[in-house]
């Protein structure tokens, strides 16, 4: 088992105006935003300003983010995403966006849990 296992490892926020909101979030709370490219635009991994440690994602609502709603999202580690994605189905839960290939971090999906909270699951590539 991963040591990260049910650990909320990552949050994003996905919106339609991430320049405008990572923008935002450095003027209120000091990150510094890095971009991550994405394909023909960019997104952004957000910083802390004492040591530069990335904490979080504010990403563009386009692609297959597009349907995703404009709200921090957390990132539950899971060990297999297929089983825990088949166990949200089978308990009330569905599935927002399907489990999706993340480069050589792992794989994610966008779940609802039976009370309509939304929360991402992720598989690390890299077992700890």
């Amino acid at each position: 088992m991963d040591s990260e296992t049910g650990k909320i490892t990552w949050f994003d926020l996905t919106v339609p105006n991430a320049d405008e909101v990572k923008d935002f979030y450095s003027k209120v709370v000091g990150w510094k935003s890095e971009p991550f490219a994405m394909q023909g635009y960019n997104d952004y991994n957000m910083q802390t300003p004492v040591n530069g440690e990335t904490v979080a994602g504010i990403c563009h609502a386009r692609g297959e983010n597009s349907n995703l709603p404009a709200q921090w999202l957390i990132y539950i580690t899971v060990d297999n995403i297929e089983a825990s994605a088949t166990a949200c189905k089978n308990n009330g839960g569905k599935i927002v966006a399907p489990i999706k290939e993340m480069g050589t971090y792992g794989k994610s999906c966008v779940i609802k849990d039976p009370a309509g909270a939304v929360a991402a699951l992720f598989e690390s590539m890299k077992k700890t």
